[in-house]
C-alpha cells in the first residue's frame, strides 16, 4: 500500500493578529457582568463584529438587542466596543437602568476629540464608513448636521465648508491607513489649516495588523483573513493584502468556510485575523490545512503589542 506523501505548505503567520486590548476588554466587560449579575445581561448591538464571539457569549447568557429600549428595565445593559450617540446613554439613564459601556478607549479618545472641536467652533469632518457603528456613534456625539462624513477622496475634494480656515478632522479606528492618508492628503491641500488629531486616530492594533499583513503579502501565493463579512478591520486586511501584493486574498469565519480551490498549487499561504477574532480560530485553520498538506509554520511578527485596558471599577470592585 502506497502512502501518498502531502505536498508541501509553508504558512506565513502574521503578528500581531487576532483580539486588540479594546476587543479584549468588551468581552470581559460581558463575561463578567454575567457573572456579577447573573443572566440574563443585555448588549446593544454586537460586542464585538465576530460571530463566533457573539454565539459563545449569547449561550453564557448574553442578550443581544439593537437598541435599548428592547431591553427590561430591571437587566444591566451593555454599550458595544464601536461606542454608542449619546442619546443611548440618556435613554438608559432615563430608564434607570444600570448600564455599563465597553466602548474602546480608543474610540472614546475620537468622541473627546470632536467635542473639543466642535466647542472650539471648527467645522468637523469624519472619514469613516457611513452606517459602520463606529460612525453612527461619533456622529452622535454632538447635535445631527454638525459632523460631516467623507469616504472618499472624491468627497474630500467636493467638502465646501461654511469656513475654510476653520476646519477639523477626525477618522474612525479601524481604517486602512494607505487609503485614509490619501484623503486626509486632499483635505491637508485644500485647507492648508485644517486641525489634525493631536495623536493618530486610526489604532494602534488596526496600524499594528496592517503593518504585519504589508510584511507578508508579496510573498503569498494566497492571503487568509479570518473576521467576519461586517468587521471593517478584518475587511481592510483583505485589502491591504492585494495592494501589498498577495495572488489572491479571502475573508473567512473559520476553517470551514475555505475553499480548497483558493490554495490549490498554493505554496505559500498566508493567515492573519482580524482584531475581533480569536485565536482558536486561527490554530483551527491551520490545522484544517494540515489536513491536505505538510504544514510549516513561520511567525512574522513586525511589531509587539503590550497594551491593556482597564475595566470598569463596578465590575472589579
Amino acid at each position: 500500500m502506497t502512502v501518498t506523501a502531502k505536498p508541501p505548505l509553508k504558512v506565513l503567520l502574521a503578528s500581531p493578529r487576532g483580539f486588540c486590548a479594546g476587543v479584549d476588554r468588551a468581552i470581559q466587560i460581558v463575561e463578567r457582568a454575567i457573572e456579577k449579575y447573573g443572566a440574563p445581561v443585555y448588549v446593544r448591538h454586537e460586542i464585538v463584529h465576530n460571530r463566533h464571539v457573539v454565539g459563545r457569549l449569547k449561550a453564557m447568557g448574553a442578550v443581544f438587542v439593537e437598541e435599548v429600549s428592547e431591553a427590561p428595565e430591571d437587566r444591566p445593559i451593555i454599550f458595544s466596543a464601536h461606542g454608542v450617540p449619546k442619546t443611548v446613554p440618556a435613554e438608559a439613564k432615563s430608564r434607570k437602568m444600570l448600564y455599563l459601556d465597553a466602548t474602546c478607549p480608543l474610540v472614546s479618545k475620537v468622541h473627546v476629540e470632536a467635542q473639543k472641536h466642535h466647542d472650539a467652533g471648527r467645522e468637523i469632518v469624519l472619514i469613516g464608513h457611513a452606517g459602520h457603528p463606529e460612525v453612527v456613534g461619533t456622529m452622535g456625539q454632538l447635535p445631527e448636521g454638525v459632523v460631516r462624513l467623507i469616504e472618499t477622496v472624491e468627497d474630500a475634494e467636493a467638502f465646501e465648508p461654511i469656513d475654510a480656515a476653520n476646519v477639523a478632522f477626525v477618522t474612525q479606528t479601524t481604517l486602512s491607513v494607505d487609503d485614509t492618508a490619501e484623503i486626509v492628503a486632499a483635505l491637508q491641500r485644500r485647507f492648508p489649516g485644517i486641525a489634525t488629531p493631536h495623536k493618530e486616530d486610526i489604532c494602534y492594533a488596526t496600524t499594528n495588523r496592517q503593518d504585519a499583513v504589508k510584511a507578508i503579502a508579496e510573498a503569498c501565493d494566497v492571503l487568509l483573513v479570518i473576521g467576519s463579512s461586517n468587521s471593517s478591520n478584518s475587511v481592510r486586511l483583505v485589502e491591504v493584502g492585494l495592494k501589498a501584493g498577495a495572488g489572491a486574498a479571502y475573508l473567512i469565519d473559520n476553517a470551514a468556510k475555505l475553499e480548497p480551490a483558493w490554495i490549490e498549487g498554493a505554496r505559500i499561504v498566508g493567515v492573519t485575523a482580524g482584531a475581533s477574532a480569536p485565536e482558536l480560530l486561527v490554530q483551527g485553520l491551520i490545522s484544517r490545512l494540515a489536513e491536505d498538506f505538510e504544514v510549516t509554520v513561520e511567525e512574522v511578527a513586525p511589531t509587539r503589542e503590550t497594551v491593556t485596558f482597564k475595566l470598569p471599577r463596578v465590575l472589579t470592585a
